[in-house]
């Protein structure tokens, strides 16, 4: 592969060295710090001119901080002649601001930040967007450049065949109506029944009541969704259907944030297991909470 630099933000160095060992490149150096009032100073070390550059940084962590890198270094590539700059974004941040859905009066002035987000990476100069299970499919029109949206559903649909024996007798559940596209998607491939639980919510990260649409009465239940932050909505789901009769529960999320109260809220739930992808650095999490895979 000609002309390929690869350079990893300081939010997922794992997943970053993981792909460089894949494609069979070393990282790029690059050094990153910040100054005593916070200013974070990004020096590229070596020449990009002419270069492809694809910069490795998902929305996690310091979620502020490094979004602020990833818009300096892929700065920093652009004033340096590089050819081409791809933000990889495994993680997209701000993703579920994407519409102004706040009720009543202050409706009207609710933010729109992933469009924002959106227009931060296109002035610092990306020339094209990679990420995986956008939260909100629209945001790709929030760009002028390209943006692959990537699927994490080839590799839910191998852990499910490879880690659950009675696969073919369970029913794959999406926690909200907005996921009903990704399970069907999935129940389609494995031919399998699916549901849905419709949540009602008073106010952000808080459901009020949760009504299962579909019959999960002696069956495994996987529950499908792009991601969990507080764990709230999943771990309600996870009771609701086990009061409905599901033998086993899991739950299989691309991006698990895992913030606040999550932790206990998994250990204390009646999950088999909670299953993520790696777009967000897990090591710490797996050690406090032994039900994620």
């Amino acid at each position: 592969m000609p002309n390929i630099v690869l350079f990893s933000g300081s939010s997922h160095h794992d997943l970053s060295q993981r792909v460089a060992d894949r494609l069979g490149l070393e990282l790029g150096k690059v050094v990153t710090k910040k100054f005593s009032n916070q200013e974070t100073s990004v020096e590229i070390g070596e020449s990009v001119r002419g270069e492809d550059v694809y910069i490795i940084q998902s929305g996690c962590g310091e979620i502020n901080d490094n979004l602020m890198e990833l818009l300096i270094m892929i700065n920093a590539c652009k004033i340096a002649s590089s050819s081409r700059v791809t933000a990889v974004i495994p993680c997209f941040p701000y993703a579920r601001q994407d519409k102004k859905d706040k009720v009543g009066k202050s409706c009207s002035r609710a933010p729109i930040s992933a469009k924002l987000v959106a227009n931060m990476l296109s002035v610092a100069g990306a020339d094209h967007i990679i990420t995986m299970d956008l939260h909100a499919s629209q945001i790709q029109g929030f760009f002028d450049i390209p943006v692959d949206n990537l699927y994490a559903e080839p590799a839910v649909l191998q852990w499910i065949k490879e880690n659950i024996l009675e696969w073919r007798n369970c029913i794959i559940v999406s926690p909200d109506a907005g996921g009903a596209k990704r399970v069907t998607s999935i129940a389609d491939r494995l031919n399998v029944e699916f549901a849905l639980i419709h949540k009602e919510r008073k106010k952000a990260n808080e459901v009020d009541r949760m009504v299962l649409v579909g019959d999960v009465k002696d069956r495994v239940a996987i529950l499908v969704d792009d991601m969990a932050d507080t764990c709230g909505t999943i771990c309600h789901a996870a009771d609701k259907l086990v009061s409905a009769g599901a033998t086993k529960v899991y739950a299989i999320l691309t991006h698990g944030i895992f913030s606040g109260p999550a932790i206990s809220r998994i250990n204390n739930a009646s999950f088999e297991a909670v299953v993520v992808t790696n777009t967000i650095p897990q090591e710490e999490k797996m050690k406090h909470c032994p039900k994620i895979q």
